[in-house]
């Protein structure tokens, strides 16, 4: 399969997270009482809407993101007579709070269903598998790489063995980086070609510092179309050991497994939301020609991208884990104690929970829904960062792109 088939399928399977996140509100909100005004995918001009019942709904131009309009959501939503009854800030605190995690829930939903799929297909990784660069052997360097398994001919015993690198080693850096795996000793060495790296080696408990010649040799590389095309790289001569990261499993131990993945996914992905500020200063400087951090946030485009080169290496695999890591993310994100997102509107409504249960200590009638009207500004304010960071990071994905083969 191609590079541009495999984006449009990834692209294709964007939309359906967003759908289906959307759909959560929907039907969490219809079995609560509640009125739908619109159902829509995307924003922008509207391609297309069709009107049933009391709800709009419709796909407009701009595939980056969605909106299920709920009668009365807030205190500034004007209602007409007829939707009165079935206004969101009518209904009681319990239901508007599953409302506002239907989203959440189902994009948590999809990413489990995703990797029970690969659980059975094809397998899952093993979190717990050691991964670490160690080096299988060394060898001489080839020159010339013909296609995907001719090489041309070598002597000798290459950079690395002469600079001391054994069987067994582990190398735990390049340069002063970190690698965790023999994937990252191999990405940060091809882009030293006719340099010296100092590998940090461990060994039999100790750490040796090793300056090894990198040779610049010709190594034949997916492009942006996933062809492969002669690149110069640097290269040293070592082979890492293979570990078992990859588990197979039965349509039914994979039920386990998956949920049990999805709790490490989860976990890796809040990680990632935590550095996510710090992240943003390195993106930027990636528009004007700085390096891009492999592990940076990617937008719409840059997943999308990602997804046209795992399907056009037919790696199906990662472009499903890839696929459930995208909903693990909207869930996570949206969680977020933020208006607009939906933990900020949970936020406010555990705020007038808590609030009415103290004023019914003392005594005092309930407040009601909070008014909206000072929060404005906040909202205002975060959904304008948002997009601003959301553009500098297309931006980003478009002229300095993250690849992952």
């Amino acid at each position: 399969m191609g590079f541009a088939t495999g984006a449009v399928l990834f692209a294709v399977g964007i939309a359906l997270t967003i759908a289906l996140h959307e759909f959560g509100h929907y039907l969490i909100a219809r079995l609560s009482g509640m009125r739908v005004r619109r159902f829509f995918i995307g924003f922008g001009p509207t391609l297309w809407s069709v009107q049933r019942g009391h709800t709009t709904y419709g796909i407009k131009a701009l595939p980056f993101g969605g909106f299920c309009d709920i009668a009365g959501m807030t205190s500034l939503d004007e209602l007409t007579p007829e939707e009165a009854p079935y206004a969101m800030v009518r209904k009681s605190a319990l239901r508007r709070i599953a409302t506002l995690l239907g989203g959440i829930a189902m994009n948590i939903l999809i990413g489990v269903t995703v990797l029970y799929v690969v659980a059975v297909g094809a397998g899952l990784p093993d979190p717990k598998a050691d991964v670490r660069a160690v080096v299988e052997s060394t060898s001489c360097v080839p020159e010339q790489q013909y296609d995907a398994e001719r090489f041309s001919d070598c002597t000798g015993t290459g950079p690395a063995a002469t600079a001391g690198v054994l069987p067994g080693d582990i190398i735990a850096a390049v340069d002063g980086e970190t690698t965790r795996s023999f994937g990252e000793v191999a990405a940060l060495l091809r882009q030293r070609p006719a340099q010296v790296a100092t590998l940090t080696v461990e060994r039999d408990g100790r750490e040796l510092l090793l300056d090894v010649p990198v040779e610049s040799v010709t190594r034949l590389v997916p492009n942006e179309a996933g062809e492969l095309v002669p690149t110069t790289v640097g290269a040293i001569g070592v082979r890492g050991t293979t570990p078992a990261v990859w588990r197979e499993y039965s349509a039914v131990s994979a039920v386990p497994a998956a949920v049990e993945f999805s709790g490490f996914m989860l976990q890796q992905t809040a990680y990632g939301l935590a550095k996510f500020p710090l992240a943003i200063p390195g993106v930027v400087q990636s528009v004007f020609g700085g390096d891009r951090d492999a592990e940076s946030p990617m937008s719409v485009v840059g997943a999308t991208r990602i997804g046209g080169e795992l399907a056009a290496g037919s790696h199906w695999s990662a472009f499903l884990l890839m696929l459930a890591s995208l909903n693990f993310f909207l869930a996570l994100f949206n969680v977020l104690p933020v208006p607009p997102l939906d933990g900020g509107h949970v936020a406010i409504v555990c705020y007038e929970v808590i609030r009415d249960r103290i004023r019914r200590l003392r005594g005092l009638a309930p407040l009601g829904p909070v008014h909206y009207g000072p929060i404005v500004p906040i909202i205002v304010g975060v959904s304008a960062l948002l997009v601003v960071v959301g553009v500098v990071i297309i931006v980003a994905d478009i002229v300095n792109p993250i690849s992952v083969l």
